[in-house]
This record gives structure tokens, C-alpha cells and sequence, in this order.
């Protein structure tokens, strides 16, 4: 595809997908403001791309820049919080680097209230709960998805466990242990790749594989494709986090013990997503087993770190309003509980819930929450990762290689299973009247002009208009040979080469006929 100048608005609106997360890769990203629109450039090389937002009807929701060469301009910062667009700076390898959104008011006494969680026992029973639910969630992709049952009882055994402990640190050691024994079933699962990716992939990436690197003995760095991916989703999910937090009022940065507070990381967040983990991971378990993964998506640095090619990372990072909406009701969930622990804040006014509505759906009758719908992978070939409609598993071109290598597997079969004495000798007397056929034929019987060249130019292209029943009967061979002849898979002997002219209406036998 040639570098995109879009200058019209209308046609600018084409290329902001319906679920308006917009994602720029490459070098040399700008975005500015030229006459109240917003002017993005993206891509690599020649791949270069050019969108003019309005600033009404551009349908933008999110904004992700996935690298770190390029610029943006204050006024462009300005014109994304004016239009309450969300911007999100990623690395490939799942660091979040900067979220700049929507933010709420800053409520002094909720972030007051939020400081004193970690002494007053109240962040202790928001953690249970919220690692409750996360053993919940990873119990049910253990039952539903693995069929690891024992493994399950395991993680039952540890949520029963929360009830009874009263210190924060006895929660981090269940959520750890529960966490060993979970990815422990992960490890062996197998990962499906094209064939036509299978000799360009190390052997480890065929399975899913351990959770923890070997480059750095945590999830960072992965070095198989599947964590690779887990933790660029992982970065969508806290900068949702991160962003539904702020809005609320809260500090991202003050965890509620879950998470250890330490420079540069967003505790209370990570605090905050732990329910939504499993449904992150089921997801990526129904992809990876009805989908294979392409060896173009990834890149293996010279250490052994996965990381994410351009287009995966884009289409991964669709999946970001998804997470967002999974991830609001517990972030209210938090605001709400921390808000009603204060005694004079009972006869105050109710917390907002601007993030799932739950208020104004309660009020209509409505259901509290409504259903977030995960979304589906892309459908690939099996054969050479190439997208295909729905409901097939190879494309125009594999499938035939599919049914011609299925016709030879039941031939061979056939050949096998045929162990009787009738059968034997019908081959052999074929193989012998082949053989004797070769030996008696005279070569300068055959024609001077039908030579090698005009046998693949003239004769070859034309045997497409004659049926395999046809080509069978006229030099006694059989079905599948006829049909590997046809296509050119494999050349007749010579002595055939005058039957097959006459078949493909070639007159003349003593001299060249004319073309």
C-alpha cells in the first residue's frame, strides 16, 4: 500500500474504526492541530499515513501510540481532553508508559479516606474481596477451558482460606500460591501455527509455556508469543484502569496493600484489575485454541524476548474499550466502599457511578450492569495464516493441497489394507505391463516437433479442457495421476505425449502442425 494523504475529513472518518481505538506505530509519529482539526501521522517507510480529524463526528474514543519516536503538540493534548478522547502510550513488550484521560473531580476527602485504607481494615476487606473474585474467575478457566479439576480444588482450597486471614501480607501469599498452581496448568497447552509457519518457529513457541521468563524469572520479557501477548493485553487493562480510577477521583498510585507502593507504579490500579485477569486469559485460551498464531505477528529479539509486530499490536489494542468496561464496575466498587467507610460520609451525598450508569439503570428498572461481549480473534487459514470467512479452516489454495494429500493418505491406506492375493497380483501385472511398455517404446516414433518445450507450452495448458475420466482412459493410468498430470505436477512419459495431442485436438502426427 502507498503513503495516504488524507485531506478530506469525510474520508479521514474511514479509516477510524467503529470501535474508535485508533493505534499508531512506526517512526517519525506526529499529532497536531491544524485549523481546529487533529493531524496524525503514522507508519514506516514508504507506509505512510496521514488522517484530518473535525472535531465533531470523528468518532475517536481512544488514541494508542505504540513506540517512542515522534512528537505530539500541547494544543493536540488539549483538543484529545476537549473531545474526551483517551491517549495511551504502550511499549510492545506490555509497559505502560503514560494514560492521559478524563478525570474526575479531586475529591480531597475520598483520597483522604483512600490513604487511611491500609490502616483502618477497610482496604484489607476490599482485597479480599476483589482476590475472591479472582480465584472465582480462575477456578472457572481451569474447569471450563483446561479440564484441570485437580488443579481447581487446589485454588477452592486456597479462596476458602481467605475468609479466615487477617493481615494483608496472608492474602498476597494465597494470591501468589493460587497464581503458582494456575500457570502451572498452563504450560504444557500446545499452540497451533500454519504449516506453512511451522520450520520458521523454535520448538518452545509451540507450546504456551511457563509464566515466569527466563530473561528475568518475572512475566516481563516473555519468551514465548502467547505471554508476549498476555502482557501487551495486560498493559490495555491498566491503562483502562488507570483511566476509569482517575475519573472517579482516585490516586492511582495509592494501592490498598495488594500491590507494594514503589516509584513509577500504579498500585491501587493493579489492586483494582486483579477480578478482571481470568477474563482477559479465558479470552486468549478460546483464541489460541480455535485459532493458530502467525509467525509474522512476532519478533524474537537477539536475548530471546517475544515481542509484538505493528499489526498484532494494533489488533490487540481494539480490544481495550472491552477491558474497559469489565474493569468499571469494580473500580465503583472500590470508590463506593472506601467512600461508605467513613462514618460522617453516611449522611452525605451518594457516590456518582458515571462509569457503568448504575445509579440511572437501577432507577429505569435496568439491570445494574450490562453484558460486555468479548470480542473474537481473527479466522486464519491453517494452512498459510491467511484471513478466511467463517466456518472454513483453509483458504481457495490449502484446501486443494488439503484434499489432494487426504486423496494420497486414503490411497495409501487402500494400498495397505489390500493384503489379498487377487490384489497383489493386479499390481504386479500393471507395474509389469507400465514397465514392459517403457522398454518397448521406440523414441523415434515420436514425432521430431513434439519436443519437451511443446509438450509444456501447447499440449500441457490444454489437457485443463479434458475430464480426468478422460485422461485415465486414453493412456491407462489412474485417477490421481490424470489429475497430477493435468495440473502439471508431473510429466507423462513421452510415449503418452501423441495420445494426449490427439486428445487435446492436435491433428497433424507426421509433421509440426501450425500454431
Amino acid at each position: 500500500m502507498n503513503a495516504t494523504h488524507l485531506s478530506d475529513s469525510t474520508e479521514a472518518l474511514n479509516f477510524v474504526p467503529r470501535h474508535g481505538v485508533l493505534v499508531l506505530v512506526g517512526y517519525g509519529i506526529s499529532v497536531s492541530v491544524d485549523n481546529g482539526h487533529l493531524i496524525i501521522n503514522d507508519g514506516i517507510g514508504t507506509e505512510r499515513y496521514q488522517y484530518r480529524l473535525p472535531r465533531i463526528g470523528h468518532r475517536l474514543k481512544r488514541l494508542v501510540i505504540v513506540g517512542l519516536d515522534g512528537l505530539i503538540t500541547l494544543a493536540a493534548v488539549k483538543w484529545l481532553r476537549d473531545q474526551d478522547v483517551t491517549l495511551s502510550f504502550l511499549e510492545r513488550d506490555g509497559r505502560v508508559l503514560s494514560v492521559v484521560g478524563p478525570a474526575g473531580s479531586s475529591d480531597a476527602k475520598l483520597r483522604r479516606i483512600q490513604a487511611l485504607a491500609t490502616s483502618n481494615g477497610v482496604g484489607l476487606e476490599i482485597c479480599r474481596r476483589l482476590v475472591d473474585a479472582k480465584l472465582r474467575g480462575q477456578e472457572r478457566v481451569l474447569l471450563e477451558r483446561l479440564n484441570r479439576y485437580p488443579t481447581a480444588d487446589v485454588i477452592a482450597r486456597f479462596r476458602d482460606k481467605l475468609d479466615s486471614v487477617e493481615t494483608i501480607d496472608a492474602i498476597r501469599n494465597l494470591e501468589g500460591n493460587a497464581a503458582a498452581s494456575y500457570f502451572r496448568a498452563w504450560g504444557e497447552l500446545p499452540v497451533s501455527w500454519p504449516k506453512a509457519d511451522l520450520r520458521k518457529i523454535p520448538e518452545h513457541w509451540r507450546l504456551v509455556g511457563s509464566r515466569q521468563s527466563p530473561l528475568t524469572g518475572g512475566p516481563r520479557l516473555a519468551a514465548t508469543p502467547v505471554h508476549a501477548i498476555l502482557n501487551y493485553v495486560f498493559a490495555l487493562l491498566e491503562a483502562e484502569t488507570r483511566l476509569a480510577i482517575s475519573s472517579l477521583g482516585l490516586d492511582a498510585g495509592l494501592g490498598l496493600g495488594l500491590h507494594t507502593d514503589t516509584a513509577d507504579r500504579s498500585s491501587l490500579a493493579f489492586d483494582v484489575l486483579e477480578p478482571v485477569r481470568p477474563q482477559v486469559e479465558m479470552w486468549l485460551l478460546d483464541w489460541i485454541a480455535s485459532e493458530p498464531l502467525r509467525r509474522a505477528d512476532f519478533f524474537e529479539t537477539a536475548k530471546g524476548n517475544v515481542r509484538l509486530m505493528a499489526p498484532m499490536c494494533a489488533k490487540l489494542s481494539e480490544t481495550a474499550p472491552t477491558w474497559g468496561r469489565l474493569v468499571a464496575p469494580w473500580a465503583e466498587y472500590v470508590a463506593r466502599t472506601l467512600w461508605a467507610a467513613a462514618s460522617r460520609a453516611k449522611s452525605e451525598r451518594i457516590l456518582p457511578t458515571p462509569l457503568t450508569q448504575q445509579h440511572r439503570r437501577e432507577a429505569k428498572g435496568r439491570p445494574p450492569f450490562s453484558v460486555v461481549s468479548i470480542p473474537r480473534a481473527d479466522h486464519l487459514c491453517r494452512g498459510c495464516g491467511k484471513p478466511v470467512a467463517s466456518g472454513t479452516t483453509h483458504c481457495a489454495t490449502c484446501a486443494v493441497d488439503v484434499s489432494r494429500t487426504k486423496m494420497v493418505e486414503v490411497a495409501k491406506q487402500g494400498r495397505v489394507a489390500s493384503k489379498s492375493a487377487e490384489s497383489r497380483t493386479r499390481l504386479a501385472a500393471t507395474q509389469l505391463r507400465q514397465a514392459t511398455a517403457r522398454w518397448s517404446w521406440d523414441p523415434s516414433s515420436k514425432p521430431d516437433w513434439l519436443t519437451d518445450n511443446f509438450y509444456t507450452n501447447q499440449i500441457q495448458p490444454k489437457l485443463t479442457n479434458a475430464t480426468l475420466s478422460q485422461i485415465a482412459s486414453a493412456i491407462g493410468v489412474s485417477i490421481l495421476y490424470a489429475s497430477d498430470i493435468r495440473r502439471g505436477r508431473r510429466r507423462p512419459h513421452p510415449r503418452h505425449w501423441v495420445t494426449l495431442g490427439l486428445l487435446v485436438g492436435i491433428e497433424s502426427l507426421g509433421e509440426a502442425p501450425s500454431l
